[in-house]
């Protein structure tokens, strides 16, 4: 059984920047795919970014594509997000999620998430 924890989150001004890190523990993690997803007040959970299990390949939604890239540390069982250009609307909590297999965009696909981490970005 996996376990996820995220770090990273807080408090920035819009156009600024965070990166965000989830450490994976348990089975091995470059058997997983990972994602971050994302939940707003009052919205559903949304896909963000996910990446592959060796990490070359990634996906991102239309609305980080080109300000947010993924990445993954294999040897160190950890998995990023490095948020650049951060915009109000993506004021939300994070979450770091693990499949086994392929990547993908959809949050029931995924087995272990993490707890969820606050981003707040003011205007």
């Amino acid at each position: 059984q996996a376990q996820l924890v995220e770090s990273g989150g807080g408090w920035v001004q819009a156009g600024g920047s965070l990166r965000l890190s989830c450490a994976v523990s348990g089975p091995t993690f470059s058997n997983y795919s990972m994602a971050w997803f994302r939940q707003a007040p009052g919205k559903d959970r949304e896909f963000v970014a996910a990446i592959n299990r060796s990490g070359g390949s990634t996906y991102y939604s239309r609305s980080v594509k080109g300000r947010f890239t993924i990445s993954r540390d294999n040897a160190k069982n950890t998995f990023y997000l490095q948020m650049n250009s951060l915009k109000p609307e993506d004021k939300a909590v994070y979450y770091c999620a693990a499949k086994a297999g392929g990547g993908s965009d959809a949050c029931d696909r995924y087995d272990y998430w993490g707890q969820g981490t606050q981003v707040t970005v003011a205007s």
